[in-house]
């Protein structure tokens, strides 16, 4: 049986998720972002109380199917950018469509009905989210972090980059990195 729960975004979130189901005595096969399979049934009480403990957490159970779905594109997503070494080499929508086994226009129709974006925008956003904490992490130039996210040139994830945070790349690195500072002298 399977459990769908919006927010989970983390590996943090996974381990309070885990914690809950165990608090309830419910076993589980595996919890991934976005989804617990359990072993066995749920009652209506521990699936109450999974639903009241995980929303104090800023977790959310979902039942409505397009949302269950779009929380799978999400957490797909998410684990495409943050978690993996490296990009897949296929379009996201091919990649997105193998991976879920729904036609791709369903999908896309069906996210940005819900969510009010489109899955590429969605990409987009994350896609800087990890080039922000790559810039943070000071380990990688811009072009190695520009092949590592699949961008077509350093020109190309530098402008992606400005238009969704007003900043240039190496602007926003030298603000962060002067924030810190400030912070640790506090």
């Amino acid at each position: 049986m399977f459990i769908y729960i919006k927010h989970m975004v983390s590996l943090r979130c996974k381990m309070v998720v885990e914690q809950e189901l165990r608090k309830l005595g419910l076993r589980y096969v595996n919890v991934d972002l976005g989804s617990i399979e359990i072993l066995g049934n749920i009652t209506d009480f521990q699936r109450d109380q999974l639903r009241k403990n995980l929303k104090a957490c800023g977790l959310e159970l979902l039942e409505d199917k397009r949302r269950i779905m779009v929380e799978k594109i999400k957490a797909l997503i998410i684990e495409m950018v943050h978690y993996s070494d490296e990009l897949p080499k296929v379009n996201y929508s091919d990649y997105i469509n193998e991976k879920l086994g729904y036609d791709y226009t369903y999908l896309a129709n069906t996210f940005s009905e819900v969510k009010g974006i489109t899955i590429q925008q969605y990409i987009i956003l994350n896609k800087i989210e990890r080039v922000k904490q790559l810039l943070l992490y000071d380990e990688l130039n811009l072009t190695e972090i520009s092949y590592k996210l699949s961008y077509s040139s350093v020109s190309h994830l530098s402008n992606q980059f400005k238009n969704v945070t007003g900043f240039a790349p190496s602007y926003y690195k030298k603000r962060k990195k002067k924030r810190i500072k400030y912070l640790e002298n506090l």
